[in-house]
């Protein structure tokens, strides 16, 4: 079986992105199957280097699947015309809220917003002339989940004794505390994201990789090697046990 890397949540941090993946090419190689499990965007500096970062590897051939996360729905959903709003989000919420970083994801376009002073429809008219198509189409593109040999990749869970195949995308792409809560195997190992944790863990019948790089922490990758599981970290790999 070849290996499979996966990367966590990166939130517009592209240094460690670029940490990890050259952590990855030390380990696996130029060729390396690599699945990232979403939330591209939001709270760091450099979303947009960060997409554009992925789609130039996927052009360049690389092998790398990306999935969708939370708030890259909700990006997607800002460009729509006119701009939606996701309904998951709690009760007076929106992606410009500072606790969801939208706006670092607009600024990072070089799109001018004045607290305050902007309106909605004003910043979505700047967005539609700045944010390039390509980035627009890898919004659309993204996939819910992707199932290899076993293991499922997806950005934040599922809901538990539910078939695949009826899953909602909300489940998804949300999904918390009925899924952490779940102690028994699923049909399959769930690689996830979505909240953040000190250290990537294994917990048997899943393993959280979003390791909290949004808030000051390293983007680890790990690697699922046969039925070993490793974090890759700045001195190589380190066993995984549930």
């Amino acid at each position: 079986m070849t290996p499979i890397y996966a990367i966590g949540d990166i939130h517009g941090h592209l240094d460690k992105l670029d940490e990890a993946l050259e952590r990855i090419h030390a380990d696996g190689g130029a060729d390396a199957s690599v699945v990232f499990v979403g939330d591209y965007v939001d709270r760091g500096a450099e979303s947009q280097g960060v997409i554009q970062r992925i789609i130039d590897g996927q052009t360049s051939g690389k092998n790398w699947v990306t999935l969708k996360g939370n708030h890259d729905r909700m990006f997607e959903l800002f460009l729509q015309s006119p701009p939606q709003h996701d309904p998951h989000l709690l009760l007076g919420m929106d992606w410009f809220n500072d606790r969801i970083g939208g706006i670092a994801t607009l600024v990072s376009y070089d799109i001018e917003i004045e607290r305050g002073v902007s309106r909605t429809y004003q910043i979505h008219a700047q967005a539609l002339e700045r944010v390039p198509a390509a980035h627009i189409a890898f919004l659309q593109d993204l996939k819910t989940h992707y199932l290899v040999d076993g293991t499922l990749f997806v950005h934040a869970g599922i809901r538990p004794e539910i078939p695949l195949s009826t899953q909602t995308e909300t489940d998804l792409l949300w999904i918390r505390q009925e899924f952490h809560d779940y102690q028994n195997d699923h049909e399959y190992l769930i690689v996830h994201g979505h909240t953040p944790v000190q250290n990537i863990t294994h917990y048997g019948n899943r393993v959280n990789i979003d390791g909290g790089a949004a808030y000051g922490r390293e983007l680890t990758p790990i690697v699922i090697d046969g039925a070993d599981i490793f974090a890759l970290g700045r001195d190589g790999r380190a066993r995984l046990e549930p």
